[in-house]
């Protein structure tokens, strides 16, 4: 018998993303009788999507509700579920901050603000959720997932889901070394975006040694041949093979973008280390194509939403997405388990890291509720050079997002590898926090008393 919830969408102008989610919810009749209210402060992109969600239900046949709001308390009132995927400044103010930093020496945003609008906005909705739908999952699926799902859990009450699509690096992994991903048995615990392939198994056998001899024999050719497929596509690597050298695990998804300044010092260094034409994603190159094929996306969705004889879910398909919302959904509501990777408070389940720090870890989803697998410590180096100063980092933080002690945003300019003098970080941080985007973050931060 079909259950029916309550789903809303923070951020629902995220075009591909919250259609993604009605696809899902559509192909999934478990879930028959439905809601869905998108919630946007962009009421032109809520009609878009709101016209293609009730559209796409339409042509499959989904017994699916909707709303459209730019009231975000109406949006959640007695919500069963909250997927938060809002992106408050965008991306145009981040090529903007990348233009200011760049005038003070520093290459691709060698230094910045962090992310104190979207932490605003993530905390304002938790505790919006213990007034209005207290009982609610959130399921964080914008970043920065790893600081703010942490920062959401220790303010509120509220459950709190962190995902995001770095741990399916596994299966690129799996593809180039010649084996089948559904064959795979695999873990890749650590934090979000910072996650290690503890265990790569191929029908019950160790596969490290063939990524050993991919390493080997086909490594180098792939490195001076291949051509990225997408700006991200960086899992096979020098960079990944390099920290899997270094830390003797193999990095997985986002994880070999993080890395140390040594891969990301100017756009040569980033193409020997990430490949070309681009040098991965983070780089003057990269950035505006995958801005543009955004763009594009959006302006062929705004001509399909004008034309009303346009078939919606030839557009879009009618395959499921890789998305892990609706199944964990549908795992809680209908018991059909479901085998995922979350960001959850820790708790134990990754040994070595605080009980109230949020990690990414393997979990199982029932009626039960999301349940994390509790898993091997990771090794020592690992955890001495990645996890441990990015936990530091994530604490420095939300230090700064709860003191608004400007200080800590100064320390964090003087950090950066790119900075070559005192006076030079406190001059990008004043011509940073002077951005008429960022007026409300300068008018909340000041220096200590004693400064």
């Amino acid at each position: 018998m079909p259950k029916s919830v309550k789903v809303t969408v923070i951020g629902a102008g995220s075009a591909e993303f919250s259609l993604g989610l009605v696809k899902d919810l559509s192909l999934t009749p478990s879930l028959a009788g439905s809601h869905i209210s998108f919630m946007d402060i962009n009421p032109e992109r809520l009609d878009m999507i709101y016209g293609f969600a009730t559209r796409y239900a339409g042509e499959v046949g989904a017994d699916l509700t909707f709303d459209k709001t730019t009231d975000r308390e109406a949006s959640l009132r007695d919500a069963d579920f909250v997927v938060n995927t809002a992106f408050v400044q965008g991306h145009y103010h981040a090529r903007a901050s990348r233009e200011v930093t760049a005038k003070h020496g520093y290459y691709y945003g060698g230094v910045g603000l962090g992310s104190w609008y979207q932490l605003r906005l993530m905390l304002d909705v938790a505790r919006d959720m213990e007034r209005l739908c207290p009982d609610a999952l959130l399921i964080q699926s914008g970043n920065p997932v790893f600081t703010g799902s942490t920062l959401m859990t220790r303010e509120t009450g509220i459950k709190v889901c962190g995902l995001c699509h770095g741990h399916y690096g596994f299966a690129e992994v799996a593809m180039a070394i010649g084996i089948e991903p559904r064959e795979v048995t695999w873990q890749a615990p650590g934090l979000n975006h910072n996650i290690w392939l503890t265990h790569f198994y191929h029908l019950g056998k160790d596969a490290y040694p063939l990524i050993d001899e991919w390493i080997e024999t086909k490594g180098p050719e792939y490195w001076d041949t291949h051509m990225a497929r997408g700006t991200h596509d960086i899992q096979m690597s020098r960079s990944a093979v390099h920290q899997y050298k270094m830390y003797g695990l193999f990095p997985i998804g986002d994880t070999p973008r993080q890395g140390g300044w040594w891969y990301h010092s100017d756009i040569d260094t980033k193409k020997h280390w990430f490949g070309q034409p681009w040098g991965g994603p983070d780089t003057e190159l990269a950035r505006p194509i995958f801005v543009e094929r955004l763009e594009k996306r959006i302006a062929d969705m705004d001509r399909l939403a004008n034309d009303p004889k346009a078939s919606v879910s030839e557009f879009f398909g009618t395959q499921k997405t890789h998305e892990q919302q609706v199944p964990i959904i549908d795992g809680l509501v209908n018991d059909n388990e479901y085998r995922a990777q979350v960001n959850v408070r820790n708790d134990g389940a990754l040994p070595g890291i605080a009980d109230d720090v949020v990690v990414e870890v393997p979990a199982i989803v029932n009626m039960n509720g999301v349940q994390p697998l509790r898993v091997e410590p990771l090794p020592p180096k690992i955890m001495w050079e990645c996890i441990w100063p990015e936990i530091l980092q994530m604490e420095r933080s939300l230090l700064a997002f709860k003191t608004g002690d400007k200080s800590v945003l100064l320390f964090n300019a003087l950090q950066s590898h790119q900075t070559r003098s005192y006076d030079q970080a406190v001059a990008v941080l004043e011509d940073l926090m002077g951005m008429e985007a960022n007026a409300e973050m300068n008018e909340y931060f000041d220096y200590p008393d004693n400064w």
